[in-house]
């Protein structure tokens, strides 16, 4: 499985001036070659091949007054940005004939000096890591990199990322061997919230840190302060990077404080059950900051990779499934309450739920039934289900497509562990 390093580096004076020269040029090339395709489609022509389009955009270029300064950097991260161009118009393809699933692709478009974000990668032929720890990038030089941990193996390929505050990443591609954990008896379902971030069906509260709400004061002044100087001055650049380090301090600090959540999480228990949360419909709502303060979608995600390389098992319950309606206890359907309701007490049985936990102890009841009923799993009930995830399981591979459907087994009146 491949996985990404990503650590801070200082380059010199000299070395920011040949990146950025090496940003433009990688930017040239991409635009140069996207509007060679587009010129194509228009004449009715097939689109350009990948060689073709560099020996007209790069080797050819070269050779002329307009593009001969191409030759003053690396021709490694020319020819992944043409890369980077033909992996964009096949997410496009696969996306209108529906081999990619998720949201809509659009057609690649043209790349800005003025983004905020530029990068641009090398591969084994362009870097290496030097035996005294620094990172040696061709026609860069010896970068200092800030080495917070070892790489596991050999990289492929390093990115280099300019952030919009300033900062300098390498980002390493390394393939690494799974590390399956220890098998453990746990399972819990999570409900995740607002009030509070999540609550297991064991009982545990996280409670929700609420990173940008705290944050809130200093981004206003800095948003303010930004909004009176000039544009196009050099204060207004300064006060720019100035909001954008604030930013990148929340962004940063919540990250951090995810992968602590579930590396807990994978390490407690063997299988976990998430609800499909519909976050782009709550956060065009009146909740959208603290939705997108939550960062639900970045907590499956983190889930669902440690589970892949941990030999966890993550499923996915149906956002139609009733979890705050059903009674964990008998599996009555009480039917929808306004989230004013914390605590309710069952018609049917009488026990007395609270809220959260009672919606986290049926998505457990029913991401177990999903899971014993998914396919390669038993025919006959009453047969033992080994705890180890299976391929045809949700969290073994990253590629496998996610489970979203709930079996009508699992609808409630399921014994809860």
């Amino acid at each position: 499985m491949h996985l990404r390093y990503s650590y801070r580096i200082y380059p010199t004076v000299g070395q920011r001036a040949s990146l950025a020269r090496t940003f433009g040029c990688a930017r040239v090339v991409y635009n140069d070659a996207l509007a060679a395709r587009k010129e194509a489609r228009k004449g009715g022509f097939p689109y350009p091949k990948s060689t073709d389009l560099q020996k007209l955009v790069i080797t050819g270029a070269k050779k002329t007054a307009e593009r001969a300064w191409l030759a003053s950097v690396g021709v490694d991260p020319l020819i992944q940005s043409l890369r980077d161009l033909d992996t964009a118009y096949r997410n496009f393809f696969d996306s209108v004939s529906g081999k990619r699933q998720g949201r809509p692709v659009g057609l690649p478009r043209f790349k800005s000096r003025k983004d905020s974000r530029q990068s641009l990668r090398f591969t084994r032929n362009g870097f290496r890591v030097r035996p005294n720890g620094k990172l040696y990038l061709a026609k860069i030089g010896d970068v200092r990199v800030k080495w917070s941990r070892a790489l596991p193996a050999d990289p492929s390929s390093v990115t280099i990322v300019l952030d919009p505050s300033g900062r300098y990443h390498a980002s390493f591609v390394v393939d690494v061997e799974p590390e399956v954990l220890p098998e453990v008896d746990a399972e819990v379902g999570i409900d995740l919230g607002l009030t509070t971030y999540a609550v297991l069906s064991d009982g545990s509260v996280i409670d929700n840190p609420r990173f940008l709400r705290k944050a809130e004061k200093k981004l206003k002044a800095a948003q303010r302060e930004l909004s009176r100087k000039a544009k196009g001055s050099k204060n207004r650049a300064k006060a720019r990077r100035k909001v954008a380090r604030a930013h990148a301090k929340v962004a940063d600090t919540r990250m951090d404080w995810l992968h602590k959540q579930t590396t807990k999480i994978i390490r407690e228990t063997q299988a976990v059950y998430l609800e499909d949360l519909n976050v782009r419909g709550l956060a065009r709502g009146r909740l959208a900051k603290p939705v997108h303060d939550a960062g639900w979608s970045t907590f499956r995600r983190l889930l669902e990779e440690k589970a892949a390389r941990y030999g966890r098992t993550v499923g996915i319950v149906s956002r139609a499934f009733p979890s705050s309606q059903l009674c964990s206890a008998c599996g009555h359907r009480d039917g929808p309450k306004p989230l004013a309701v914390r605590e309710w007490a069952c018609n049917e049985c009488g026990v007395r739920h609270d809220r959260d936990l009672n919606a986290a102890r049926n998505i457990l009841a029913a991401g177990q039934a999903d899971r014993l009923n998914a396919p390669g799993g038993p025919a006959r009930p009453g047969v033992a289900i080994p705890r180890q995830a299976r391929p045809v399981e949700r969290g073994t591979h990253l590629s496998d497509p996610p489970r979203t459907d709930v079996r009508a087994a699992g609808a409630g009146g399921i014994p809860v562990r």
